[in-house]
C-alpha cells in the first residue's frame, strides 16, 4: 500500500498555539515545584551542597547552547516529531527510526513515573488532613483527567497547565521573597559561587540532578504543526523556557542555601529530603503557606504528568502517520483536531504499568517513580545529544551556516549533553535511589529499541523504497 504524500494527506492537526501557550507546555513538563522539592534536596545532601545554584546555571548554559541550534534548525522544520524528525534530517532515516522508539519509551516511561509520584504525595498530603485513600485512587484520579484532556484539543491543555504553572512558581516566588525579608543580605550568599563549593565533592552528582530537572524543555519542537507562527515561536519558546527554569531552579535552590546555611545544607537536606521546601515554608510562610504548597505539589505533578503525555501522543502520532508505528495511531480526530488515538494508546500503557506496579505490591515512590523517572531521564538526554549533533550534521553543507548557531553553541551542547549522559549512566543507581538488577538493568531496553529501530528501516529501504523515503518529510523545509 502507497502512503498518500504529506501535501495530499487530509488529516491535519489544529493550528491555535502562540508562544505563550508552547511555553506553559513546556515548563510545565519541567514540573518545577516538584523539581525543587523533589531533586534539589538530593543534590544538596549527596551532591556539592551550597554549589547547586551554580550547577542549574551551568546546566541552563549548556542547554541554551543546544538550543540555540535546535531553534535553528526549528525555522526551517515544522513537524510534530521532533528529535525524531531532526534526526533525520541531520544523521538519516535508520538513526531517526531508532531516535523515534527511543522517544517513545522514555516520554511514556516519565509520564508514567510521575503518575506514581502524584499518587504518593496526593496520598501523604491527604491523609496528613485526614482524607485517607490508597495511592492507586488518587493515580487512577490523575489519570483520567490527563486522558481527558490529552484527547482533547492541546490549547485546553495549554490554558489548564498555564494556570498550574502560574500557581506553583508564583508560591515559589513568595516563598524566595520571604527569605531574603527575614534574611536579608545573608540570603544570598555568594560562596555558593565560590571555586570551592562549586567544584567540592559530589559536582558530578549534582550535575546529573540538574540536567534531569529539565527534562521537558526540548518539547517545544513537538508543537511546531499546531502552533500558528512555528518557526518563530518554537525557537522562541524553547529559548524562553530553558531561561526560565534555569533562572528559577538557580534562584530558588540560592535562597534555600541562604535560609539553611552554607555550612549547614549539606546535613539538613539529607535528614529533611522531600520535607526540605515544607520547613522552609513553615518558618518563613506558616503553616497555612505550607499546605497550599503541599497542594500546588501535586498539580504541578499533574501539569508534568498532562504534559509528558501530550508529548508522547505526537511521537507516537507522527511514527503511526509514518507507518514506523501501526497507521491508525497517525489520525487525527475530526472534531477535536488533536491525535486523539495516540492519546488513548499512551493512557492504556500508563495504566497497565501503573496496575502492573500496584498488583506486585510495590512502593509507588521507591519502585514505580525510581524506575520510571530515571529510565525516561537517561532516553531523553540521549536524544538531546543526538539532537545537538544533527543540527551541526543538517547545517555543514548549506549556505546559510552560521559559525555560532549552527556550528560553535550546538557542538557545546552535544558536549555538555554528553558529559551528563556519562554521569547519568556512572550514577544511574543514585538516579532511581536502588540497588536493584532489575531496575538498574532497564536503560538496555534503549539498546533493543536502537537496534531494533535500524533493523526496521534497513527492511523499509529495501520491502518499502516509497514509504521510507517519506520519513520525516510530511512539512518539513520551506
Amino acid at each position: 500500500m502507497t502512503v498518500p504524500s504529506a501535501d495530499t494527506r487530509p488529516e491535519q492537526l489544529k493550528r491555535t498555539l502562540t508562544t505563550p501557550k508552547i511555553v506553559f507546555l513546556v515548563v510545565s513538563a519541567a514540573a518545577p515545584l516538584a523539581a525543587m522539592v523533589g531533586t534539589v534536596p538530593l543534590a544538596f545532601s549527596i551532591g556539592n551542597g551550597p554549589g547547586v545554584p551554580a550547577v542549574f546555571l551551568f546546566a541552563g548554559a549548556t542547554l541554551l547552547c543546544f538550543s540555540v541550534g535546535y531553534g535553528a534548525m526549528g525555522r526551517h522544520i515544522v513537524n510534530a516529531g521532533g528529535f525524531y524528525t531532526y534526526l533525520s534530517r541531520g544523521i538519516g532515516r535508520p538513526v531517526a527510526i531508532a531516535g523515534g522508539l527511543v522517544a517513545v519509551i522514555a516520554y511514556n516511561a516519565v509520564t508514567v513515573g510521575v503518575v506514581g509520584a502524584f499518587g504518593y504525595f496526593a496520598q501523604t498530603i491527604a491523609q496528613a488532613h485526614g482524607l485517607s485513600l490508597p495511592w492507586e485512587v488518587w493515580a487512577a484520579g490523575g489519570v483520567l483527567a490527563m486522558a481527558f484532556l490529552g484527547y482533547r484539543q492541546v490549547d485546553l491543555s495549554a490554558r489548564v497547565l498555564g494556570l498550574l504553572m502560574l500557581g506553583e512558581t508564583a508560591v515559589l516566588a513568595i516563598l524566595n521573597v520571604a527569605i531574603i525579608a527575614h534574611g536579608g543580605p545573608d540570603a544570598l550568599p555568594m560562596a555558593s559561587f565560590s571555586p570551592d563549593a562549586v567544584f567540592g565533592t559530589g559536582l558530578g552528582v549534582a550535575m546529573m540532578f540538574a540536567f534531569a530537572s529539565f527534562i521537558g524543555f526540548e518539547s517545544a519542537a513537538l508543537y511546531g504543526e499546531e502552533a500558528r507562527d512555528p518557526k518563530r515561536s518554537v525557537p522562541l519558546a524553547t529559548y524562553i523556557a530553558v531561561g526560565v527554569i534555569a533562572l528559577f531552579y538557580a534562584f530558588t535552590s540560592w535562597t534555600a542555601v541562604g535560609a539553611i546555611g552554607v555550612d549547614q545544607v549539606r546535613a539538613v537536606a539529607g535528614r529533611q529530603l522531600g520535607d526540605l521546601f515544607f520547613s522552609l515554608s513553615d518558618r518563613h510562610l506558616g503553616s497555612v503557606a505550607t499546605d497550599v504548597v503541599q497542594v500546588l505539589l501535586c498539580t504541578s505533578l499533574f501539569a508534568a504528568m498532562l504534559a509528558l503525555h501530550n508529548a508522547a501522543n505526537r511521537y507516537v502520532y507522527v511514527l503511526g502517520r509514518e507507518h514506523v508505528l501501526p497507521a491508525g495511531f497517525g489520525a487525527v480526530h475530526p472534531k477535536h483536531q488533536a491525535p486523539h488515538r495516540a492519546s488513548l494508546a499512551q493512557t492504556a500503557f500508563t495504566i497497565v504499568i501503573v496496575a502492573a506496579f500496584a498488583a506486585g505490591g510495590a512502593d509507588p515512590y521507591t519502585g514505580l517513580v525510581a524506575s520510571m523517572i530515571g529510565l525516561g531521564t537517561l532516553g531523553i538526554v540521549l536524544l538531546q545529544a543526538g539532537a545537538a549533533v544533527s543540527v551541526v550534521a543538517f547545517f555543514r553543507r548549506r549556505p546559510d551556516r552560521h559559525w555560532w548557531r549552527t556550528a560553535l553553541a550546538p557542538a557545546l551542547g552535544a558536549a555538555g549533553l554528553t558529559a551528563g549522559i556519562v554521569l547519568l549512566v556512572v550514577n544511574y543507581p543514585l538516579l532511581t535511589g536502588t540497588d536493584a538488577a532489575v531496575v538498574n538493568g532497564l536503560p538496555w531496553i534503549y539498546v533493543i529499541a536502537t537496534a531494533a529501530g535500524i533493523g526496521y528501516a534497513r527492511w523499509m529501504r529495501t520491502a518499502r523504497p516509497d514509504r521510507y523515503r517519506r520519513i520525516a518529510t510530511h512539512d518539513t523545509e520551506a
